[in-house]
């Protein structure tokens, strides 16, 4: 049996009542108006003629077209949407793995990455550790590899640390999979948001042909009202196998859904760059407020994403400090415990803060305003 799942059911308290959503992890999103204005003649009739009928399970031809448009080698046969990318792990992990496998993970993580596999196997956990500034451990990953180890599962842009992996940590996990036979699944809903094109890593499965590459247009694009999510992966046996597990769950997507993700695929460099646009204001806003409070915060600026995951040096710690400083100035951060693994012991001092959203500059002024009337809590641990 799955727990709760400790991200949503915080959520479910504050995402829609506190003030500040200050630890949001995608970015601001767009009206449907706004979308609509960048639609060319062909999406625009595709739209208007729409009909609110049955989808295929797969996702309709033209979603899967404009999704293997952003990979390298993958073709719309290749693609499997999905009712965003929660269902998509959930499937996978359903069909990859069986009680006598076993599944490696990093952590912290969406704790999805974890629970899920963990609900039908043993799980290994591989720690990102902020004193090797979050980079995964590649001979710890490799000395934890056994017979029966199906899949190696990771998520770079990180959540959430924001960390992207070396290129050649990468490379060397990727060779590892492809040595042993292990699956690949790769969670890369943050790609596209890296602070420098270098640093940007392939996607998987256009490198390799058991690695599964999970996206969605939530992240990234902002669009996460659409409820769209893919996998893509050059196994088509795997994906046919994954299509008859999703007849058990969402069955087929939103059509409006579809053609409006259609419509941001075909527009996504317009999205991306004001996407981009506004984390680089949004960083120059956060850099200010943590370079002023050093006693109280350890900053640095995330590799990509719009996520980070600072420390928190108060005297009362970071559960209390999220606590009241939800319930007294309505900034919302995520405090450690939500990322907290059953694997191996992760930091507890730390919070997630998203610099996604339009608002930063008003959240930031909340935070600032409870600092200034609570300086009691600033003697440092």
């Amino acid at each position: 049996m799955l727990p709760d799942f400790r991200l949503e059911t915080y959520f479910s308290r504050w995402e829609f009542t506190a003030k500040f959503h200050m630890c949001a992890s995608d970015m601001e999103s767009l009206s449907v108006s706004d979308l609509l204005q960048m639609a060319d003649d062909d999406t625009r009739a595709m739209w208007d003629e729409l009909r609110l009928a049955y989808t295929e399970t797969f996702g309709s031809p033209a979603l899967r077209e404009a999704i293997a448009e952003t990979y390298d080698t993958i073709e719309p046969e290749d693609v499997l949407t999905f009712a965003g990318a929660e269902e998509g792990i959930y499937v996978a992990m359903r069909v990859l793995l069986t009680p006598d496998t076993h599944a490696i993970v990093i952590t912290p993580n969406y704790q999805a990455a974890e629970t899920v596999p963990g609900s039908i196997c043993e799980v290994t956990g591989i720690p990102l550790d902020p004193e090797n500034d979050w980079n995964p451990d590649v001979d710890r990953l490799a000395d934890a590899i056994r017979p029966n180890t199906k899949v190696i599962s990771f998520n770079f842009p990180h959540n959430p640390t924001g960390k992207v992996a070396l290129r050649e940590d990468f490379d060397a996990i990727m060779t590892l999979a492809r040595e042993r036979g292990i699956y690949v699944f790769s969670d890369e809903v943050y790609r596209l948001l890296e602070r420098s094109d270098d640093i940007r890593l392939p996607q998987a499965a256009d490198i390799d042909e058991r690695a599964l590459s999970l996206n969605v247009m939530s992240k990234s694009y902002g669009l996460p009202g659409l409820r769209i999510g893919w996998i893509a992966t050059k196994d088509r046996e795997l994906l046919s196998a994954m299509e008859r597990a999703k007849h058990y769950l969402s069955i087929c997507n939103s059509a409006p859904s579809e053609c409006l993700s259609v419509i941001a695929l075909r527009a996504r460099d317009r999205i991306l760059e004001r996407n981009r646009r506004l984390i680089d204001e949004n960083l120059l806003l956060m850099n200010e407020f943590f370079d002023n409070h050093d006693d109280l915060f350890d900053w640095s600026v995330p590799d990509g994403g719009c996520i980070g995951y600072p420390q928190y040096k108060g005297g009362d710690g970071v559960e209390a400090f999220c606590k009241r400083l939800v319930e007294r100035s309505g900034a919302l951060l995520l405090p450690a415990s939500v990322y907290a693994s059953a694997l191996n012991k992760t930091p507890d001092d730390r919070f997630r803060i998203g610099y996604g959203r339009a608002n930063m500059a008003e959240g930031l002024a909340a935070m600032q305003s409870y600092i200034d009337t609570n300086h009691l809590f600033r003697s440092a641990r």
